[in-house]
């Protein structure tokens, strides 16, 4: 704790990796303060549930003392995979409650994120605090944000996501394009809204594969369904494909030419999606990457180490980050605070390095021609 005494800690980012390190850090009397652009925890609608892992998520859930807020919240059941092919075809039914308790249990983003709120003392998070410039001052950092507002810290942890703007003071390394982009949609109130989805969809989630492409629907606990038909394109086709993701219409028509030979039980999700497409071109940042530690500002989660969600641990390894940052930071085995931030980066990159080879090729196989058998394999 030697190393943090009666110095000022800015988390910027609020997401489950920013949260869990504000918990983590509070716990033992750290002075933090969490700064998020979105102007309340409802701003922005969010997306798929999370399987947390033993070793990585629910281990820091552990150590920051909220398991037993997580089992009430937790959704028993919504780790139910099926396996379907183009045609809509069950090639694979996991029944979850045949295995007993779930090995990787889901939570939708909400609860967890109120779950970390609720554990924050009152005023914690700052909201509406959108990231624009940082400068040193006397080994302090100033941090200005886009209303006007300014903070000061001896310390700046970036937890700000895929497009981070504190990356840069940090490392110029930039992330690569997979060659996969996928295309996010909603429907709320599934069960009446699209009741063919939901029937196969049985409160779980189910993976569709075929022709190089996927399509991955998940249940969520306040009765919608999200979406995400994963293809191969070029890096720029979002901008040059002149879709208008707002417009329904425009985009299953894309499906349906996209999708050519896919049943048409598929266009269901498109025809009752309930709000914007979004799209999202997958990136990741190079295996080999390493920076020169500084001595006051760190980064964790998708800011550090970016990639694909095809292996299910963007929010793991991003809550397992907190957890040995805040261990590092804590420690008295450090002689100062540059050492601290050292040893947990290095440890980080490498255990990312690890994940992220396993992201890309599973990101891989799942757009190949034999994906249905490859993730059979991967299922045993």
């Amino acid at each position: 704790m030697n190393n943090i005494k009666d110095k000022n800690i800015a988390i910027v980012g609020a997401g489950p990796g920013g949260l869990t390190l504000a918990r983590l850090l509070q716990m033992n009397g750290a002075d933090v303060k969490v700064y998020e652009r979105d102007i309340n925890k409802d701003a922005r609608a969010k997306g798929a549930t999370l399987d947390l892992h033993e070793e990585s998520g629910l281990r820091a859930l552990q150590e920051a003392g909220l398991m037993e807020a997580f089992m009430a919240n937790y959704r028993p059941g919504a780790d139910k995979l099926r396996i379907a092919d183009k045609s809509g075809n069950i090639v694979f039914d996991d029944e979850a409650d045949q295995r007993g308790e779930a090995v990787r249990p889901e939570i939708d983003r909400g609860p967890l994120q109120q779950i970390l709120l609720d554990s924050l003392l009152p005023g914690t998070v700052v909201w509406g605090s959108h990231f624009e410039s940082l400068s040193s001052q006397n080994n302090t950092w100033k941090l200005q944000f886009k209303n006007g507002d300014e903070a000061y810290a001896d310390i700046v942890i970036a937890a700000d996501g895929a497009n981070s703007k504190i990356r840069p003071y940090i490392t110029p390394i930039k992330p690569f394009y997979v060659g996969v982009t996928a295309v996010e949609g909603a429907v709320y109130n599934s069960e009446t809204a699209s009741p063919k989805m939901h029937k196969l969809l049985n409160g779980g989630k189910i993976f569709a594969m075929g022709d190089s492409k996927s399509l991955i629907v998940s249940s969520k606990g306040d009765g919608s369904l999200v979406f995400y038909p994963g293809f191969k394109k070029e890096e720029n086709w979002v901008r040059e494909c002149g879709i208008d993701f707002a417009d329904k219409a425009q985009v299953l028509a894309w499906f349906k030419a996209e999708y050519a030979g896919w049943d048409s039980i598929w266009y269901e999700l498109f025809e009752n999606a309930s709000s914007s497409f979004v799209p999202r071109p997958q990136y990741c940042l190079p295996l080999d990457q390493t920076w020169e530690a500084q001595p006051n500002i760190t980064m964790l989660g998708d800011a550090a180490h970016l990639m694909p969600p095809y292996a299910g641990e963007g929010v793991n390894m991003a809550m397992l980050d907190a957890l040995e940052l805040s261990q590092c930071l804590l420690s008295d085995d450090f002689i100062d605070l540059h050492s601290a931030i050292a040893s947990y980066e290095k440890q980080m990159r490498e255990r990312a390095s690890e994940i992220a080879a396993i992201t890309l090729e599973s990101t891989e196989a799942l757009h190949s021609p034999d994906a249905i058998n490859y993730m059979m394999s991967v299922i045993g």
